[in-house]
């Protein structure tokens, strides 16, 4: 494998952008078996939210990249058209100076530029290529790094692993690690981008490594049993807060569950993020800046099922998870959380070309998480979604409540949403007026903030490691009786 490096800049004046959407294909349901990963989310935000990009139509089959600005008062999207549009699942990936990575695929080169607006056109900076020797070697674009300022893709041959530098180096794309086995997934740990997770398989089973790029040393990281399958899925470098599948709970069936980085505490598999035949529930945000309060992280939870996929809310001290319909058009998989606990999720449509609904979840008023739920249908409490969109005055949304309209209750039964039947299996208690299952609306940018949680912090002695260690079995004190633990 090879890299070629091509530093001279072009500009392309492509066609004038359309109105089009991601139509990401989604990910077929599950057979009970809890699957590796969803499908790829129809947008691709960076680490501090300030950008998003994503492969945007534009008619019926013409494919470009666009640009999403998150960080202002209202949320706005740059088409970035090349000379010719581009191939279906052509890879993008913001950076935080506001130009988008691109990756591109000929023959057996991997092509990587970073394209920026120049007035009515669109800059192009080659940056080179990778060559892959192998036709049988996979090169994908990692999740954006920390610093927002490089770019990583992952080159999987048939017996070990390459990380490639492909955007922040000085000479081109530079291979910085390489690691034994077959490697998936791709984690960072550190708020630096230097230690980086993935799920590496040997022998059988997949067990996950940390991968120290500056060095190329490569450590274990998850095993919780010899015989088990362990993926880390995402990780909060603030609380040290660790989303993790695995099958050692539930051998051939994979389990959501949560540890913490660096603590002796084992990890946990509580009974609400198990998941009914055909679904599949995958982790995509995680809310930051709890310091080491992990049991007090938001997340956010993308749910599959027959009906589509919506959204769902949790975190580790509650132990119960809140469903809610996914505003229309959104990027499927796409979102972030704010430090003071606001979900934001981009969604595009026909009538708003760069949307962002924001929801908010009022933590410290639902009930004690140990008491039996009470009946009632699984949405039926929850209050639904303000989107924000592109255009719209601060301050102005869309009033919820009426039925029928996207993000409420009353739209959760139609097509694409999870219908009364699916939320309830899924486990969501909560009857009409009950707090618990409540969202808190939030407007546009500005329009209102959640007040700080009046809970006090749940440390009990847990810290975050400066280094990453195996995470391993220790005793479980105070625990519910229903939720698994496994060393």
């Amino acid at each position: 494998m090879t890299a070629c490096a091509s530093p001279s800049p072009t500009t392309g004046h492509g066609n004038e952008a359309g109105q089009g959407h991601d139509d990401s294909e989604e990910g077929s349901p599950g057979d009970g078996k809890q699957k590796r990963s969803a499908s790829p989310p129809g947008c691709v935000i960076t680490a501090d939210g300030s950008y998003g990009a994503r492969l945007a139509l534009a008619g019926d089959d013409s494919w470009f990249p666009e640009r999403w600005t998150l960080d202002g008062p209202e949320p706005y999207a740059v088409p970035l058209p090349a000379s010719q549009p581009e191939e279906p699942g052509t890879e993008v990936l913001p950076l935080t100076d506001g130009r988008v990575l691109i990756h591109r695929l000929a023959a057996e080169r991997h092509l990587f530029s970073l394209l920026y607006p120049t007035g009515p056109g669109t800059g192009e900076l080659l940056l080179g290529t990778v060559e892959c020797g192998d036709p049988t070697t996979e090169l994908r674009l990692l999740p954006p790094s920390p610093c927002g300022e490089w770019a990583y893709a992952l080159a999987v041959g048939r017996s070990s692993t390459a990380v490639w530098l492909v955007a922040g180096g000085a000479f081109g794309p530079e291979r910085v690690a390489e690691v034994p086995g077959r490697c998936s997934g791709g984690v960072w740990l550190d708020g630096t981008g230097r230690l980086l997770a993935l799920d590496r398989e040997a022998d059988g089973r997949t067990k996950t490594v940390v991968v120290d790029l500056e060095g190329g040393e490569v450590s274990p990281l998850l095993q919780i049993a010899d015989d088990s399958d362990d993926r880390l899925l995402l990780a909060d470098p603030d609380s040290g807060l660790l989303l993790i599948s695995s099958d050692a709970p539930s051998p051939g069936h994979d389990r959501l569950g949560w540890g913490v980085l660096g603590s002796t505490l084992p990890v946990r598999f509580p009974e609400c993020l198990r998941v009914p035949d055909g679904h599949r529930m995958t982790p995509f945000a995680i809310q930051p800046g709890q310091i080491l309060t992990p049991e007090r992280c938001a997340v956010a939870l993308r749910v599959d099922g027959a009906r589509g996929s919506w959204v769902g809310l949790w975190r580790p001290a509650s132990r119960q998870v809140h469903h809610l319909p996914a505003p229309e058009g959104w990027l499927t998989g796409a979102g972030l959380w704010t430090r003071d606990g606001v979900l934001q999720l981009p969604y595009a449509t026909g009538m708003v070309r760069c949307g962002v609904a924001r929801v908010g979840v009022p933590w410290g008023d639902e009930p004690d998480p140990c008491e039996p739920p009470h009946g009632g249908s699984a949405h039926e409490g929850a209050a639904g979604v303000v989107p924000a969109r592109e255009g719209a005055p601060p301050g102005m949304c869309d009033a919820p409540g009426a039925p029928g309209t996207p993000g409420t209750p009353g739209a959760s039964d139609g097509p694409g949403g999870p219908s009364a039947s699916e939320m309830g299996a899924l486990g969501e208690p909560g009857t009409p007026g009950e707090s618990g299952g409540a969202m808190a609306l939030m407007g546009a940018a500005g329009a209102a903030e959640l007040s700080p949680e009046t809970e006090g912090a749940v440390s009990d002695g847990l810290t975050v490691a400066t280094r990453p260690v195996p995470l391993q079995q220790a005793p479980l004190e105070g625990r519910v009786s229903k939720e698994v633990t496994v060393g």
